[in-house]
């Protein structure tokens, strides 16, 4: 792989809303988007990064009124903020550009006189509410009323949150403008539409062209053999974009020229570094594009956008790479719960690159959600990073230091470095293919061979006999070229990680091809603490400093309700373009890797007990929990919290016996106090099984 030919890429990600500041939601794809990019190069590729951002549309300019500055303040504020989140997280954009711009106007332009002239444009008059008060036509988001089919009262203009329902607008009962609270009237207006049913063969071809991944063709699958509809791409004043030419009062929808964002924002990089900017759009260029996205927007992105750019003449992405949401705790991110957490909010309270490293755990190439367990989040990283690859330097470094600072001209394992070596092969390949969390695996199964290794050679009993000096050096010299290749395979991951480490090894580069490059004879630099174990502590206070902020500040808008916003009444098609199906999930268990070894004197600590089933109760509010009511002999009964509710029934489990560990530190839950831990096993969901003792086992017995 790392001998193959180099190649020309180019990637962006979605563009944040200029709405509301970067939270942990958009942090996801940022991150997965700069992990790929940094892989990539260290491959030796030449991979060039932009982004920007999304700057038009109601939302701005309504919100933009609201704080009493123009869309245009307000936009270059939040640009700025946005980008410097980002590069606060490692994350570098070589342009951060923004659609509210010249040359964004002028490409979105260009795109929309190909579109017209190829005859895909047509005009269409439509019925619409309208705020007289505002003077301006509602999105159906900006409509609330009465349900007209179950009479549930404050329900949007698209659907009733109580009883499912979909509808037009127009027939809420008692409706009113969410923006002004005045009734609004039904108005015509002419609309401009994309003929989008033009391209639907065509789009037909390029959805299962290997473009998309197989369960988003599947999806778009279901409405390209419905038969596509035209698309709206006008918006009436007073709205925040760009005139369409030849038009008067009349806006580019921002969907429209959003995605053009990405060809303006390489333009101006262009104009900066002299690069040509045809070479990656022509219509015959052979250079890569690849778009890191949501899930949320993927027909924008599958459907519209490839659809635009071949009636231009131009190139159309090499990939399209969507993810899923992020939850917090099994649940939608929460501000009266404290896991709406923006970008600096979190920076406050914790280092970047460990958000990085939990997420390149879990991340997959599919478009499955991924969850931010906090409590998984602090084992995880202690575990990994401090208890696993740290460890390794810090076990070694001492000893090459009072051994003269230098390491040894040989090896004291060669076969085991050659392992590492030959180990990166795959790492990088699984890296590309954004399988980040089977990178991770595998990259931990190494640490955790070469903690063995150290372990077995025990390097400080040797040390303690001059005439073992030798060995001891050649030991800590294999352990420190060990812990050198997982820095190089984690680089992409935690470039601050592998640049501190880098330091350390007293080399010049970190590079995929660098790690062939053996550390012998060489001298090292003091070792100094290249990571910190995540105090309980600094979580609690960052969620609690969410809430905290939500309190103060509840203007803050993601990408997806944008979307919602200005999609849902005015993209007049007949499919639902807006919504995705959650893909099936893989069936195959990745097992998780070991935690940092105990001590034996630690682990006698752990008081397990028979427990007997007394009552087994659901949880109200809670989605996983069930309550126990435990008896462990001449103690009064214990009360555990246990998220196994989506594996057993509570009438299923009273009378059975399983084990606890009896003297865990009651823990305060927002449910009641939990007073111990019951023992199961299983990936998760369903998949669960308690542990079980053997027959003739009494409540209270001690598990030796």
């Amino acid at each position: 792989m790392t001998n193959s030919p180099k190649r020309e890429i180019l990637v962006t990600s979605a563009l944040p809303y200029a709405n509301g500041d970067v939270h942990l939601g958009h942090m996801l794809e940022h991150i997965q988007t700069d992990i790929w990019v940094r892989t990539m190069r260290s491959l030796g590729h030449k991979c060039t990064m932009v982004c920007g951002t999304d700057a038009h549309g109601t939302g701005i300019m309504l919100n933009a009124e609201k704080n009493g500055e123009t869309p245009e303040a307000l936009v270059e504020r939040l640009q700025l903020a946005h980008n410097q989140d980002f590069k606060a997280f490692g994350i570098h954009y070589d342009c951060f550009h923004t659609t509210h711009s010249q040359e964004n106007q002028a490409l979105a332009s260009s795109i929309y006189q190909a579109l017209k002239s190829g005859g895909h444009i047509e005009r269409r008059t439509i019925t619409q509410l309208f705020d007289t008060e505002k003077q301006l036509f509602l999105a159906d988001r900006y409509v609330k009323g009465t349900c007209p089919k179950c009479q549930s009262e404050d329900q949007y203009g698209d659907n009733c949150e109580v009883c499912g329902a979909t509808y037009n607008p127009s027939e809420l009962l008692n409706p009113r403008s969410s923006i002004s609270g005045s009734k609004p009237v039904e108005k015509p207006s002419e609309h401009l539409f994309f003929k989008l049913e033009d391209f639907n063969d065509f789009l037909k071809n390029w959805t299962r062209s290997g473009t998309l991944q197989p369960e988003v063709a599947n999806k778009l699958d279901e409405w390209l053999s419905a038969g596509l509809q035209s698309w709206d791409i006008s918006r009436d004043a007073p709205y925040f974009g760009f005139e369409i030419p030849g038009e008067t009062g009349k806006y580019f929808y921002v969907w429209l020229d959003a995605p053009v964002g990405y060809m303006a924002a390489f333009k101006v990089l262009c104009e900066q570094t002299g690069e040509d900017f045809d070479r990656f759009w022509n219509k015959d260029a052979k250079t890569e594009l690849y778009h890191f996205i949501g899930k949320d927007i993927i027909n924008f992105h599958a459907l519209f956008w490839p659809a635009m750019l071949s009636c231009a003449g131009l190139r159309t992405p090499t990939g399209v790479f969507a993810h899923g949401y992020v939850t917090v705790n099994g649940e939608k991110m929460s501000k009266s719960r404290g896991t709406f957490i923006k970008a600096k909010t979190y920076l406050e309270h914790l280092p970047p690159e460990y958000l990085r490293y939990y997420y390149a755990a879990k991340l997959t190439s599919r478009i499955d959600d991924l969850d931010l367990n906090l409590d998984d989040f602090v084992t995880r990283v202690n575990s990994d990073i401090v208890g696993k690859v740290v460890n390794i330097a810090s076990r070694s470094a001492g000893f090459v230091k009072k051994l003269g600072g230098k390491l040894s001209p040989k090896l004291d394992d060669p076969k085991l470095l050659d392992h590492f070596i030959t180990a990166g092969e795959a790492i990088g390949e699984l890296f590309e293919q954004r399988e980040y969390a089977k990178a991770i695996r595998d990259i931990m199964q190494l640490a955790d061979q070469a903690n063995e290794y150290i372990q077995a050679k025990a390097p400080w009993v040797l040390v303690k006999q001059p005439e073992n000096a030798e060995e001891v050096l050649a030991i800590c010299t294999t352990a420190l070229n060990l812990f050198r290749q997982l820095l190089v395979y984690l680089a992409p991951v935690m470039p601050e990680l592998a640049e501190k480490g880098r330091v350390f090894l007293n080399i010049d580069r970190m590079d995929w091809a660098s790690r062939e490059q053996v550390l012998v004879d060489h001298p090292i630099q003091p070792f100094k603490p290249l990571a910190q174990r995540i105090d309980p502590d600094q979580v609690a206070a960052m969620v609690a400093a969410s809430q905290e902020s939500i309190l103060a500040n509840n203007d803050t808008k993601s990408r997806s309700a944008k979307a919602k916003n200005d999609n849902s009444s005015q993209d007049h098609s007949s499919q639902d373009h807006s919504s995705q199906d959650k893909s099936a999930q893989d069936e195959s268990i990745e097992q998780e890797p070991i935690a940092a070894e105990i001590d034996f004197g630690d682990f006698t600590k752990v008081d397990l007990r028979v427990a007997k089933i007394l009552e087994a109760n659901p949880v109200a509010g809670a989605d996983k929990l069930l309550e126990l009511v435990l008896d462990i002999g001449q103690e009064k009964p214990r009360r555990v919290f246990s998220g196994i509710k989506a594996a057993y029934q509570p009438k299923d489990l009273v009378g059975r016996l399983t084990v606890m560990v009896a003297n865990l530190k009651p823990r305060k839950m927002k449910f009641g106090l939990s007073e111990g831990m019951v023992l199961a096993a299983g990936p998760g969901g369903a998949d669960i099984w308690l542990l079980q003792p053997d027959q003739g086992a009494k409540p209270g017995m001690r598990i030796l």
